[in-house]
């Protein structure tokens, strides 16, 4: 096993470690999601026409609100590390930026998978029911999947951008921003003109479209080729990113 992946390996652990001691954190990253739902579903849920149950149409929408609250956390733990010296610590053991980096995504993509399944079993209770074959819940696993890492990467980018962790949660807004101007939670034909555009053309539109067509068995036309393609657009890009800026400010 090479030094990069055994490191990679440890410092995964290390996340996770603490991840289970900011119990707060995690709470609060299990809770919020299902509380959203909760309250999109028996709130507004009678007021809103998608032409089907509410809670079917809502929750691809949900989960990836639960997946943006929480890979924004890497952006706050790598800012940590950076501002409390631990980074230099990794490096005069050699340890280099992809380890480091790498493992505060595998962290936040193990932290999702676990929001995820709670969210998806508080929608069965109170009625979701997927049509999905078990090939159409591996295909939409994957793109989830491919979402999550991509908005990891990115927070860990805005980790190391952002001089203080408090700085750095303020990507939590913009994440858990994005999935309303899309199809999440409304139709796109029902939002005003001038959006339609911004709407139809971001990278979380396609994603919500593809796990939706993909759960309830309906067709999906080209949305999970172009999911795939934002993602990974999104993951090169922010790789490329966090390593200059990882090498622009331990140099």
């Amino acid at each position: 096993m090479s030094d990069t992946l055994t490191h990679a390996l440890t410092l995964t652990g290390r996340g996770i470690r603490l991840s289970r001691r900011n119990v707060d954190a995690v709470i609060t990253a299990l809770a919020l999601p299902v509380m959203l739902m909760l309250i999109f579903v028996y709130f507004f849920g009678g007021a809103i026409d998608t032409g089907t149950q509410y809670v079917t149409y809502v929750v691809p929408g949900v989960l990836l609100l639960c997946a943006g609250f929480g890979s924004s956390t890497t952006a706050v733990r790598v800012s940590e590390d950076m501002k409390e010296g631990i980074v230099d610590r990794f490096r005069s053991l050699d340890v280099g930026a992809t380890p480091i980096l790498a493992s505060h995504v595998v962290a936040s993509t193990a932290r999702n998978l676990l929001s995820t399944a709670l969210v998806l079993g508080v929608a069965f209770l109170i009625g979701f029911r997927p049509a999905a074959s078990a090939t159409g819940w591996l295909a939409a696993l994957g793109i989830l999947l491919a979402f999550v890492l991509a908005i990891s990467w990115l927070s860990a980018a805005v980790g190391l951008l952002a001089r203080t962790p408090e700085a750095a949660s303020g990507f939590t807004f913009f994440m858990m921003f994005l999935p309303y101007p899309s199809s999440a939670f409304v139709p796109i034909d029902t939002m005003p003109t001038w959006l339609h555009g911004f709407a139809d053309h971001q990278p979380v539109t396609p994603v919500i479209e593809s796990l939706r067509g993909l759960l309830l068995d309906q067709p999906v036309g080209t949305a999970p080729a172009l999911a795939l393609a934002w993602c990974a657009g999104l993951i090169a890009l922010a790789v490329g990113l966090s390593g200059a800026l990882f090498r622009l400010r331990t140099r």
